[in-house]
């Protein structure tokens, strides 16, 4: 069996801060999300494992090489632009052979892992199992119907009357009859080839599409308030642990972690949260469900559920809460007179100022 990982698209959710990053290496507890994915990869003995690359293919490669630290042999499939999750099938189809598969989305969360699906799917091997969860705005997601018996009886890609709340998790899993559907499609009104009207067509031809509902928590991290929620539920599983140097005059609250080489002065620090390696924290506040990634600077400053990515800089802000900072950022307050504001904001910023 292999593994498929989808990390091409834009990240337009994520604006500004994928327009200088890919969206799955944005950190979950200081760590990229497309690695918590890898990692489920390998808990479930597949190995051979293909990544759809586009444009921030350069950061993917670096970020993971050749796969061996998660105990996997990656290999890099091109895909020239973001064409659908079915067109990911096509361009790989070579790579992926006559073998069984997984499809995991890059910048999907998924607690627990893939393990019992994944065994599940070995043992019965349908044609095809998909991954289903209750959601309450069924008309973002592509959403199963299932019939008295909870078999799959249709599928559709973001709908505007739902027959159902049941949304597809990004994990699918698929034996070789799944190529003749990617090829047999047309793109959508979206002009992609959508991987349920894939599924469609092998139901519609009578090959067995089974499902799983799961229980556990998932989450698509491509907008920011699911990436908070997200690192804040990773958070709750954090060990403490100080590494760091934390002077008598700093206060560590609950489940935190400090990794090695980070310094905190004069701080009080209240978990769950994590401070990076190299990262210096004095005369602050940091609150709940925070994580500070590595060799960044915060000082006389509070911050509180938020995510401050590596090498940024927050100092004389009084109260920063609910922000995804970006990397290498500077956040200063502004000069009290004159009354007026400077920015510099990247395409498709979102603030808010008091007036």
């Amino acid at each position: 069996m292999k593994a498929l990982v989808l990390c091409g698209g834009a990240g337009t959710r994520l604006r500004p801060i994928t327009h200088t990053s890919a969206k799955q290496l944005v950190p979950v507890a200081n760590k990229p999300v497309l690695f918590y994915g890898l990692e489920a990869i390998a808990d479930a003995g597949v190995r051979e494992t293909g990544i759809v690359v586009g444009d921030t293919e350069r950061e993917i490669r670096a970020a993971v090489g050749d796969g061996s630290a998660f105990g996997l042999d990656v290999t890099y499939l091109h895909q020239d632009a973001p064409r659908g999750l079915a067109h990911a099938v096509v361009i790989a189809r070579d790579f992926l052979g006559d073998d069984d598969f997984v499809m995991y989305l890059g910048d999907n969360f998924i607690v627990g892992g893939i393990s019992g699906v994944v065994d599940d799917f070995r043992r019965e091997r349908p044609d095809a199992r998909i991954l289903l969860t209750h959601v309450s705005e069924p008309t973002a997601f592509g959403i199963a119907e299932l019939d008295a018996d909870n078999r799959v009886v249709g599928l559709e890609e973001k709908p505007q009357e739902p027959k159902s709340d049941l949304a597809l998790v990004g994990v699918y899993l698929f034996t070789p009859g799944v190529h003749e559907a990617v090829r047999s499609i047309e793109p959508s009104r979206r002009g992609e080839l959508e991987i349920t009207d894939a599924l469609q067509w092998l139901l519609d031809r009578g090959f067995d599409v089974r499902s799983t509902t799961i229980s556990g928590y998932w989450k698509d991290t491509g907008n920011v308030t699911d990436m908070l929620e997200v690192n804040r539920s990773v958070l709750e599983t954090v060990a403490p642990r100080v590494d760091g140097s934390v002077d008598e005059a700093s206060e560590i609250i609950g489940r935190v972690r400090i990794e090695d080489g980070a310094k905190v002065f004069a701080s009080r620090i209240v978990g769950p949260a994590v401070i990076g390696a190299g990262t210096v924290i004095a005369h602050s506040y940091i609150g709940p469900f925070t994580s500070i990634a590595e060799d960044c600077r915060i000082e006389e400053s509070e911050i509180e559920y938020s995510i401050v990515l590596h090498r940024a800089s927050i100092v004389g802000m009084r109260r920063i809460e609910v922000s995804l900072i970006g990397h290498n950022v500077e956040v200063t307050p502004a000069p009290r007179t004159p009354s007026v504001h400077r920015l510099v904001l990247g395409d498709h910023s979102k603030v808010q100022i008091p007036t």
